[in-house]
């Protein structure tokens, strides 16, 4: 079964509620979000009632929470080692973040591995695997390590990078990968020849790891390093590569999710998983948008 949905809000009024909500009106039957900023460290305490009324509306709808994934907020960085003081605040903030996912009910968190300002590779990858073994200590949630694209000292620009993270993992059963198509495009892997890149997943064995996969097209040309998300077959990946990542046997049963752009002030996903579901190209995006939300 094609398990696709889209990034979506969590807002104050309406929590989990609202997130469920707003993937029901984009055709999803899987999605992701934040549990608060992003970029800060401001969060609201969890409304346990409108929790429980997110789960049933799930349940009428048929989105298992397996397929519902969190990610975890950009100010957190494990790679970098350079000021303990931080260092240590990730490996709190995290864990509380972990927390909120279990009242939540939602056992996987996407995390970027971080970036090693300097610290080198090397040490950014024992940081990370001792970060993070600290961690696991301390909840049962799931880590799935975004594959990046390499932009700056961005750590996880490549399997090997993650494979050495993941055989530094005490607990091998708290930790996965979130492929990106974006971030592997622009990382350098060939989208074009997608079967090549699961042989090399499995070569370390670490297709069973998949937990999510971001779906996004790139502004840029392979091997750019520079982290430009574009809308679903608007960019140098293209529709057709992009279907042949979603619909790939090997991860039949892994969510995807959509990061793409919003269009002016308007999300697009709508229209993505509809294009995802027929397998056919929309060249009227922006268009469609306009006249569905306007």
């Amino acid at each position: 079964m094609l398990l696709i949905g889209s990034h979506v809000g969590f807002s104050k009024e309406k929590q989990l509620l609202g997130s469920v909500l707003e993937s029901i009106s984009y055709g999803s039957n899987a999605f992701m979000f934040y549990t608060g900023a992003p970029q800060n460290t401001v969060r609201l305490p969890l409304n346990d009632l409108l929790t429980y009324e997110a789960m049933k509306l799930m349940k009428e709808n048929s989105i298992d929470i397996n397929n519902v994934v969190v990610h975890a907020p950009y100010i957190i960085n494990l790679a970098n080692t350079k000021d303990l003081d931080k260092y240590n605040f990730s490996i709190d903030f995290l864990v509380n973040e972990c927390k909120r996912c279990e009242d939540l009910g939602i056992k996987k968190m996407v995390l970027h591995p971080g970036s090693h300002v300097g610290c080198g590779v090397d040490n950014a990858i024992n940081s990370i695997a001792n970060g993070l073994n600290k961690v696991f200590s301390c909840t049962k949630t799931t880590i799935l390590l975004e594959t990046m694209a390499g932009k700056g000292t961005e750590v996880g620009k490549t399997f090997d990078e993650i494979k050495e993270i993941i055989d530094r993992i005490e607990n091998k059963d708290q930790i996965g990968i979130c492929l990106d198509t974006c971030h592997l495009s622009d990382g350098g892997y060939d989208i074009d020849h997608f079967d090549t890149i699961i042989e090399e997943l499995k070569k370390r064995d670490l297709l069973k790891k998949v937990g999510c996969v971001h779906i996004n097209d790139s502004k840029n040309i392979s091997g750019s390093h520079k982290d430009r998300h574009a809308n679903f077959g608007y960019g140098t990946i293209g529709f057709d590569n992009l279907i042949n990542v979603i619909y790939n046997r090997d991860l039949e049963d892994v969510p995807k999710i959509l990061e793409t752009p919003w269009i002016g002030e308007y999300p697009p996903y709508k229209f993505e998983i509809e294009m995802i579901r027929t397998k056919k190209f929309n060249p009227n995006l922006e268009e469609n948008l306009k006249k569905y939300y306007g």
